[in-house]
């Protein structure tokens, strides 16, 4: 699991003011934090951030922004050669030829 990733659930329980909410949030939280080791993000993904922000902005799409948090987890795999594993696989269609996305 990209370090990033890690941060965004890191991020989720304090997201809402919803108290059975932000439980299932911090529990998601634990039970990632216990199964998975972070993958940091490194010089190396800094590189291929740059391969993946080039890759959709040459569609004309937006590179930036609250975007620019899954591009980043996008080039941790990338660097890494580990598979981009996402809910919004459209959201990478751009990025094929730099790391395999997987649809769950």
């Amino acid at each position: 699991m990209a370090a990033i990733t890690l941060a965004e659930l890191a991020a989720g329980p304090h997201a809402t003011t919803d108290p059975d909410e932000r439980a299932r949030r911090q529990d998601r939280l634990q039970r990632a934090e216990a199964t998975f080791d972070a993958v940091p993000f490194d010089t190396e993904a800094a590189r291929a951030y740059g391969r993946i922000y080039a890759a959709v902005a040459a569609t004309g799409r937006k590179a930036r922004g609250a975007r620019a948090v899954d591009l980043l987890i996008a080039a941790t795999a990338s660097a890494t050669g580990l598979p981009l594993y996402t809910r919004n696989p459209d959201d990478f269609q751009a990025l094929g030829d730099l790391v395999e996305i997987v649809a769950v």
